[in-house]
């Protein structure tokens, strides 16, 4: 007997972002394997009596092997039960998706995704700007701030990450951005480009403070709490 999983985007934390499906899906599940970003008041969603399992990674912080989360899901949808795999944002934003579906695969069980609220809409959003502005945002381009080492990655496309008509959003870039704004300054992105940090985006914890690429590093040493955050860089609307 095979159950089924379901990979829900459940946005960046507000409850209130979450689609109808994602909440469909939560109340009809017989096991919610969740993302630290993913708990809280969005668990209350889930049915009574479902079983809740908590496989977030956080860096820095002990967390699950990818291949015991993949086992998991393995494990409680072949007892023929539906499985919600909750992921923050959008799960095939950094998500780790791939592999779980790659390991569902190979075992014959079937899956969804539902698509969710990324963060870098929500945090475009929260300090009321767009991500793209005719004539100088044309693109929008998301990019990860650290490799699997936890250092920033060295085979990004610094030409593309220098193109000062685009709006470039960086996820988990607060420890690498000072390398960051150095190797974009010398891809030739001006240092007065306006940036953007956005942390905890939609929870009562949001903080978002607004800076150059010259001087977000500073920024983030000396405001950045522990929340997970992005960094939006580009022809960013001005604040009124």
């Amino acid at each position: 007997m095979s159950g089924f999983v379901s990979f829900v985007s459940s946005g960046p934390g507000d409850p209130e972002l979450l689609t109808l499906k994602a909440v469909n899906r939560l109340q009809g599940a017989d096991a919610v394997l969740f993302d630290d970003l993913s708990s809280g008041p969005i668990l209350a969603h889930a049915r009574s009596g479902a079983d809740l399992v908590g496989v977030g990674k956080r860096a820095g912080r002990t967390s699950p092997k990818q291949d015991h989360v993949s086992r998991l899901l393995i494990d409680y949808a072949s007892s023929g039960a539906k499985v919600v795999r909750l992921k923050s944002g959008d799960s095939g934003m950094f998500g780790r998706l791939e592999e779980e579906i790659l390991a569902l695969r190979a075992a014959g069980i079937g899956y969804e995704i539902i698509p969710g609220v990324t963060s870098a809409m929500a945090a475009a959003a929260a300090a009321g700007i767009p991500l793209t502005r005719r004539l100088t945002a044309r693109r929008v381009q998301f990019v990860t701030g650290h490799d699997v080492t936890g250092a920033l990655p060295d085979d990004l496309n610094w030409a593309a990450l220098a193109d000062p008509t685009a709006t470039t959003v960086v996820f988990m870039g607060k420890r690498t951005f000072p390398e960051l704004s150095r190797r974009l300054q010398e891809a030739g992105l001006s240092a007065d480009t306006p940036a953007l940090l956005a942390e905890s985006v939609s929870t009562p914890a949001q903080k978002l403070v607004r800076g150059t690429l010259a001087t977000m590093a500073s920024l983030i040493e000396a405001e950045a709490a522990d929340g997970p955050a992005l960094i939006l860089l580009g022809p960013l609307a001005p604040e009124e």
